[in-house]
């Protein structure tokens, strides 16, 4: 773990909640109540996220309108935006998975990925303090700001204009699932060309899950 503290940019005092940050709930199952999955933590991270983005915007950007810091902010905290983080970290290396998801690609999925990224950043916060939460956030969320990557990438478009290369073609988005509940709804999407799928994707909207399908069938046409 110390690895992976260094990553983080923190040293836990309680290593035990860092462990439950990375504990998906299919581990957590199989062990038969002896572990707590990373779910509530998971819960708490997503608004400390959202509270710490919202109020670096607010301070930061007094000429943007509200609609602007409203698209920013959903830019910035987006399964995709965390993806990238879960990425750079290699988090998907240290998750405690059940057997079955490790087999099956689970340390790649990027919901399981995003999640667990909101679950370190609530185990930083409980451990640390606001003030360690912000840095990590700083450091990994809002320095895409800074950037100029907040922007968010229209993979529908652009996966439109694949297509369009050749006449015919008929892009339809499917919903085919949801979980979770209300205050923490996940969508599933299913994109189809000419009536077969050639994508899929996940979102807590959904029109984010459109985005990550039209992302994965982008990838698959172009192989």
């Amino acid at each position: 773990m110390n690895t992976l503290e260094e990553k983080l940019g923190y040293s836990f005092h309680d290593l035990s909640l860092l462990e439950n940050a990375l504990t998906h709930s299919s581990r957590a199952n199989e062990s038969r109540g002896k572990l707590l999955s990373n779910e509530r933590l998971e819960f708490l991270g997503d608004s400390i996220l959202g509270m710490v983005v919202a109020d670096h915007l607010y301070r930061n950007h007094s000429d943007m309108p509200e609609g602007e810091l409203t698209r920013t902010r959903a830019a910035l905290v987006c399964e995709e935006s965390l993806v990238e983080v879960a990425r750079e970290l290699e988090l998907g290396k240290y998750l405690h998975l059940g057997k079955g998801e490790s087999t099956g690609g689970g340390r790649e999925r990027p919901s399981i990925q995003a999640d667990a990224v909101e679950a370190v950043l609530a185990a930083i916060y409980l451990d640390g303090g606001i003030g360690s939460a912000r840095k990590f956030i700083q450091r990994y969320i809002l320095s895409r700001e800074i950037a100029g990557l907040a922007k968010p990438l229209d993979h529908k478009t652009a996966l439109q204009e694949l297509v369009q290369r050749e006449n015919g073609q008929v892009l339809q988005y499917r919903l085919v699932g949801e979980e979770g509940p209300d205050h923490n709804k996940r969508f599933f999407v299913e994109v189809d060309l000419n009536g077969k799928s050639v994508g899929s994707g996940s979102g807590r909207s959904k029109k984010e899950a459109e985005q990550m399908a039209a992302a994965a069938a982008i990838e698959a046409l172009s192989q």
